[in-house]
């Protein structure tokens, strides 16, 4: 078989993947790394109708309780003795596990006739009306870690790259090589596209959607050793696939890194501020939301230095 369509080894761990293999003095020395006491955040904020990935649903946040609705209603939460007039607001969030800065579960994307995921997970009998039952969001690792970002606009000397601009195995050496930066075993590799530079215009993001990785790129990320790679964009690899191969597949990046060996792919990732200030190499944190049956995980992760 094909390694776009064929099924993965076993791994080690068919729920989480190479990133759950952490050694405790990998955790101790990615904590090491920071030496300035800086925080950057790695997401832009959320808000209802905000831009997504042409098929996911609306990201929407829409009022449950007022003070006004639960004097209308009649509602008296802590009784009738309430002389401060004290009220409470909640909300309703929807949208998808996918909106704006996100990891993909393993669950999330499938292949072949029998539907399957990393780890030997598939529709017929891992998938039921709540969700996946396997390799799913509430099995997502923490993630705390070596962070390493490859700006790629800035080492071209422009502001984003231009739309469906592939990235190959090549230029990401030789931008990691002009950073001065090595990218390591257990590492978060951060590719910018800088798309979100132009966030949130639609017109602006028109012109740079879907610039990033080829599948050049992520089998030299992959040889790595990497346990988890990201982007600015909403579909991380380049689109449409310039190289999808026979038969063709559409997305032979998510294939390769997610379905066949569980490397975790982070997407919507704002890089605009660490790229402004020079930073390459961080702590990064990102601990998704334990949520059964999601196939992925909205996030607010940092990049410490």
């Amino acid at each position: 078989m094909s390694p776009e369509t064929g099924p993965t080894a076993a791994p080690a761990d068919p729920e989480r993947g190479p990133a759950a293999r952490q050694r405790p003095e990998d955790l101790l020395a990615a904590l090491a790394l920071p030496t300035r006491g800086t925080a950057y955040s790695l997401s832009v904020p959320r808000y209802s109708g905000m831009p997504l990935f042409g098929a996911h649903p609306p990201f929407q946040v829409s009022m449950s309780r007022t003070p006004n609705g639960l004097r209308g209603d009649g509602v008296e939460p802590w009784g009738p003795r309430n002389e401060v007039n004290l009220g409470y607001m909640a909300e309703v969030v929807s949208g998808t596990s996918h909106s704006g800065a996100h990891v993909d579960a393993l669950a999330h994307m499938t292949i072949g006739e029998d539907d399957h995921w990393y780890g030997g997970g598939n529709a017929r009998e891992h998938l039921g009306d709540r969700g996946p039952k396997r390799g799913d969001g509430a099995k997502l690792p923490h993630f705390v870690t070596r962070g390493v970002l490859l700006d790629v606009p800035a080492h071209r000397g422009i502001e984003a790259l231009p739309a469906h601009e592939p990235v190959g195995a090549e230029e990401l050496q030789a931008v990691a090589a002009a950073q001065g930066i090595e990218v390591r075993a257990g590492d978060v590799v951060l590719i910018r596209s800088g798309y979100l530079s132009q966030w949130p215009d639609p017109e602006g993001l028109a012109r740079h959607v879907t610039a990033g990785p080829d599948i050049s790129a992520a089998q030299w990320l992959l040889d790595q050793g990497v346990v988890a790679v990201g982007s600015d964009t909403e579909t991380f690899e380049v689109q449409p696939a310039p190289d999808p191969g026979s038969p063709a597949n559409p997305q032979p990046v998510h294939t390769l890194l997610l379905i066949e060996h569980g490397i975790y792919l982070f997407e919507s990732i704002y890089l605009e501020e660490i790229s402004r200030a020079g930073v390459h190499e961080f702590l990064f944190i990102a601990l998704p939301l334990k949520i059964e049956g999601t196939t992925g995980s909205m996030l607010d992760p940092l990049a410490v230095i």
